[in-house]
Formats: C-alpha cells, sequence, structure tokens
C-alpha cells in the first residue's frame, strides 16, 4: 500500500515537472512576442482617443462642426424625404454608374449633415457632403494641411498581425496557442497558486518576482484565458481554411465568393434591364418601422437596374450598445422593383445564422465594443495586469538561472542566458520607449512630409531595434537603468513637446474638455512617473547589495559577468 501511494506521487511529481517544463519554456520563447502583442493590444482599446490626439488638426475642424450643427439645429430643418430627394438627385447626376449608392440623411435625431457615398472606378469608398439646407455640394474650404497618420489604429495593426498582413496573423495565432499552454500548465504547476494570491514578499530577489507573477497571473487569469481563445476564434477561419475550400474552391476568386456570401447573402446578380430608383422615403418609413430603430442609412444595389435592393439601416442607441456583445444594427431589406421585404435584422442579430452570431459574440468578447467605457477600462487595466504577467515571468526566468544554471545548452550556455537576458530589456523596456518614441514621432516629423505615416511606422520600428542593440551592447543591469530612464524622459515630456509643435497643452485640454487628448497626455505622465520609481527601486537594491557585499556568482558571460540580483532586476 505504501508503495502505491509512493508511485503515485512520484508520477504526480513528474506530470507536474512536465509541465513546469511546459510551461517555463514555452513562456519563455513566446513571452517577448506575447508582450509586445498584449501591450499594444491594451493601448488599442483607446485606439480612438490616440488618434484623436495624433490628428490636432481635426481639434478646430471638429469645434466648427459643433458650432455649425448648433446653428443648424436652431434654424429650420429640411425633412427627410426631401434630404433623400437631395442625396438620390446628387448621385444620379455625378455617379449614375456606381453600382452602390450609401446615403446618410441625418444623425439619430434627424438633423445633422447630408452625406452620401459610393465605390469609384476603382473600387474605393468615396464620398462628399452636402448642405443640409439646400441640397448644394459643399466646397471644402482651405484648412491646415493635416497629417497622415496611422494613429491608434498602429497598436490595433500590430496587436493582430505585427504590421506583417496574412504571415504576422499566423505568428500572432501561434503565439495565441502558447499562451493558452502556458496559462494551463501554469495553473497545474503551481498548486497553491490561489494561496499565494494572497502573499507578497517584497525586497526577497526571486520570491518576490514569483509573487508578483502569481498575482497577476490569478487576479486576471478568466480574462487572459477569454483573450486568448477569442483571438483565435476570431481568425478561426484563417486558420482552418478547409471548410471554405470544400464548399468554395480555392483561390482568390473563391475567397471573394465566400466574403460575399458571408457579407451579403441572397444579394442578386443585375439584370440588364433598366429601371428608375423609386422614391426612396417610404422604403425608410416601413423600415424604421421594422427595425425599431431611426434610419441611419439608405443603402441602393445596382442603382438603375431592375434588380435593385434598397436596404434601411438604423441607428444604435448609445445604452443599447453598451448592453449588447453585438453592436450590429437593424437593417430591413426591400426588392427595388416590387417593395417586396426580403430581410430583416434586428438590432443585435447577425446575418448568417447561429454560427455568424457565435463568431460575431466572440469578436465583440475580444474587442469589447460594448459595455462603454467603463468596460473599456476594465480591459485596459486587465491587460496591463497581463502586460506585467508576461514581463515579470520573463524576469523571473533569468533571476532563478543567474548564477545556477545547469549548462542546458553546453558551451553556449552563457551566450544563451545573455541573450535572453538582452531580449528581456529590449522586449519590455525597449517597447515601451518604442510605443511613446511613436507619439514623439507624430509630434516631431513634418506634417507636409509625403507618407509621413510610413515614417511614423518607421520610427518606432528604429526606436525598438535600437533598444536591442543597446540591451546587448551593454551590462543587463545598466541597460535597464539607462532604458527605464529614457522612457521616463520621453513619457514626462510628452505633453511639453505637444505645447511647443502645436497651439495646443494639456491645461487648454482639461479646461476645454477634451479628456480624450487629455488621457493621452495624463497615461503617458503615470507610466513616466511609475518609470522613475522602478528607477529608484533598482538603485535603492543596488545600494542594499553593495552594502551587503555579497558573494560574487559565477559568470554567465564572457568576459563581464552578470550582476547580482539586487542590480539586475528591473
Amino acid at each position: 500500500m505504501g508503495q502505491k501511494k509512493k508511485a503515485l506521487r512520484a508520477g504526480q511529481g513528474g506530470f507536474r515537472q512536465a509541465q513546469s517544463w511546459l510551461h517555463t519554456w514555452c513562456g519563455l520563447w513566446f513571452s517577448w512576442l506575447l508582450f509586445a502583442v498584449f501591450l499594444t493590444g491594451t493601448l488599442a482599446v483607446f485606439q480612438d482617443p490616440i488618434t484623436h490626439w495624433m490628428t490636432p488638426e481635426h481639434h478646430a475642424q471638429e469645434k466648427a462642426a459643433n458650432d455649425a450643427k448648433a446653428t443648424a439645429q436652431s434654424a429650420p430643418a429640411a425633412s427627410l424625404s426631401q434630404r433623400l430627394a437631395w442625396a438620390t438627385n446628387y448621385m444620379q447626376q455625378q455617379h449614375p454608374g456606381a453600382g452602390m449608392w450609401e446615403l446618410w440623411p441625418a444623425e439619430a435625431d434627424g438633423a445633422g449633415d447630408l452625406r452620401v457615398f459610393w465605390f469609384d472606378a476603382n473600387g474605393q469608398y468615396a464620398s462628399a457632403e452636402l448642405d443640409s439646407a439646400t441640397g448644394e455640394p459643399l466646397i471644402a474650404q482651405s484648412e491646415q494641411p493635416v497629417r497622415q497618420t496611422m494613429g491608434g489604429h498602429h497598436f490595433v495593426d500590430f496587436h493582430y498581425q505585427l504590421h506583417a498582413g496574412q504571415l504576422g496573423l499566423w505568428i500572432v495565432g501561434v503565439a495565441a496557442m502558447a499562451m493558452l499552454v502556458a496559462l494551463v500548465s501554469g495553473v497545474i504547476t503551481h498548486r497553491r497558486i490561489f494561496k499565494d494570491f494572497f502573499t507578497f514578499r517584497p525586497r526577497k530577489g526571486q520570491r518576490s518576482w514569483l509573487d508578483a507573477h502569481n498575482a497577476v497571473a490569478v487576479l486576471t487569469l478568466p480574462f487572459q484565458l477569454m483573450i486568448a481563445y477569442t483571438g483565435i476564434a476570431i481568425s478561426g477561419l484563417t486558420f482552418m481554411p478547409a471548410g471554405i475550400a470544400a464548399y468554395f474552391g480555392a483561390g482568390a476568386d473563391s475567397t471573394r465568393t465566400y466574403l460575399s456570401e458571408l457579407n451579403e447573402p441572397g444579394k442578386p446578380q443585375r439584370s440588364g434591364h433598366f429601371m428608375a430608383v423609386p422614391d426612396l422615403e417610404p422604403f425608410v418609413v416601413r423600415g424604421q418601422a421594422l427595425i425599431g430603430q431611426p434610419v441611419r442609412a439608405v443603402v441602393v444595389d445596382y442603382p438603375g437596374d431592375a434588380s435593385a435592393r434598397i436596404g434601411v439601416y438604423g441607428w444604435n442607441a448609445q445604452d443599447s450598445v453598451n448592453r449588447r456583445l453585438s453592436s450590429t444594427s437593424g437593417m430591413a431589406m426591400f426588392s427595388g422593383s416590387t417593395g417586396e421585404v426580403l430581410q430583416v435584422r434586428a438590432p443585435g442579430d447577425t446575418d448568417g445564422g447561429t454560427a455568424r452570431l457565435a463568431q460575431s459574440v466572440m469578436g465583440g468578447l475580444h474587442m469589447v465594443p460594448f459595455g462603454g467605457w467603463m468596460l473599456k477600462w476594465v480591459y485596459f487595466v486587465c491587460g496591463l495586469a497581463g502586460s506585467a504577467m508576461m514581463a515579470t515571468g520573463a524576469i523571473l526566468f533569468m533571476v532563478k538561472r543567474r548564477g545556477k544554471h545547469q549548462g542546458e545548452f553546453g558551451g553556449a550556455t552563457a551566450s544563451v542566458y545573455r541573450l535572453i537576458e538582452g531580449m528581456n530589456v529590449a522586449a519590455i523596456a525597449g517597447l515601451a520607449v518604442a510605443c511613446v518614441g511613436f507619439l514623439w514621432a507624430n509630434r516631431v516629423i513634418p506634417v507636409h512630409l509625403a507618407h509621413r505615416d510610413d515614417w511614423e511606422l518607421g520610427a518606432f520600428f528604429a526606436v525598438w531595434l535600437l533598444s536591442l542593440l543597446h540591451a546587448l551592447a551593454r551590462p543587463p543591469a545598466a541597460a535597464w537603468r539607462e532604458q527605464l530612464g529614457v522612457l521616463a524622459l520621453l513619457c514626462l515630456a510628452l505633453p511639453v513637446l505637444n505645447a511647443l509643435t502645436t497651439d495646443e497643452h494639456l491645461l487648454a485640454y482639461l479646461l476645454e474638455g477634451d479628456w480624450e487628448s487629455a488621457g493621452v497626455e495624463l497615461f503617458a505622465v503615470a507610466a513616466g512617473l511609475c518609470a522613475l520609481w522602478a528607477l529608484r527601486v533598482q538603485r535603492q537594491r543596488r545600494a542594499m547589495g553593495a552594502a551587503r557585499a555579497p558573494k560574487k556568482p559565477r559568470s554567465l558571460s564572457h568576459p563581464a559577468p552578470l550582476e547580482p540580483v539586487q542590480e539586475t532586476t528591473a
């Protein structure tokens, strides 16, 4: 009986040890990429405020537009019927051959701009704005040139495809799978993980890093699992295209057919017989009654053809969007020739049945279009905690092995661990420097420079590459100190740079109630203060280590040995 118990314990220990090895090495090799994906995804939660800050020329335009809207609301507004007639006449005169017309007659309250959209000869989305009081095209006034920038979308693009297209999407997908493996194996490895969550022992070297790693991991474990899984699920058809290929065939044409069937089910072909575009108001009135929402857009497919379809799309009220996982609006589709109702979609539903709805919900959980600003802040804080989990895990790996490695890589062990030290610095501190450097580039690069958005992106990657070269060239402790110092300087000086390069400043944002721009600069200042705090803690530990005069650890790199733990924690 005793032998059976010993064998059982040995088997459990072997399984846990295997999971520990998997957690350690799978977590390490993907931690740098996952940290980058998680940090940029966290920033992407507030992509709109970041874009708002990065396009200061729009601020005056937005203020003028708001003033004009207030003036227009005080004047008698044209009726919905009149606005639709103006928009239809403009499209018939200017773009009769377009395959699609999209008319936005008013805002949700029935006032506001009158806008029209269409696909031009190159298949590009084009638009025009009409005077909401006369229906005449508005002539663009001479304005201050608007800087060309990716804005906050840079962080979105990097988050899910690393600015590398389909290849980047696959790389991020593999990293997300590795994250799931690391999370599950981590739970198995740490038997007392929930108990350890309530334990933090500061100034204990390796023990402190492990406590911090456990705390942020357990605190946001459901969030991390959800984000990793939904990130894979929303791109599942890319990772597993066999179903699409079996039904639609392979190749670009088959993919286009699939996307058309997915996004525009039941769309007819052109008949080749002329039919004038009918009066749109009766369709809009019926559509609004069917979906229970005011009209946002009227889409006419194949205008001038007997097979034309007329779709009426509604405005989502913000409070209803906050309560729904799916952000789709209501839609009613009609036959242009007979007026027959072809399809009705309730607000929050999706086309394509249950599978499509499930994918939409997965996307909503991942990209948080619902819940308002409060939930966005929850995602932001959990995202920062997830980033901290990966950063502390990568640092803990080296803290545990500094001075007591077991020669895992033979004669190259010292060089491998030195490389890992440098990668830790560049992946964590260096990426943060590159992110704030991207904001600096937005203010420093001339506004009139051609392709300046590419220059901003190039500045991001150049700063990140320089941080890697610096981390490999300098001793690890010095690299941490210097990159944290640069991060603090760039973050704290960002409001000053903005004030010097634009006509705006942080105080003006606060006084005007521009919380999007103010939030960007206040977060930058907070990040700079955190970097200063990390520098102060590192200096204190360095001083304590020097006072204690610890025994010199075995060297991991040649010719210069790594510094003691007290000096190398970031």
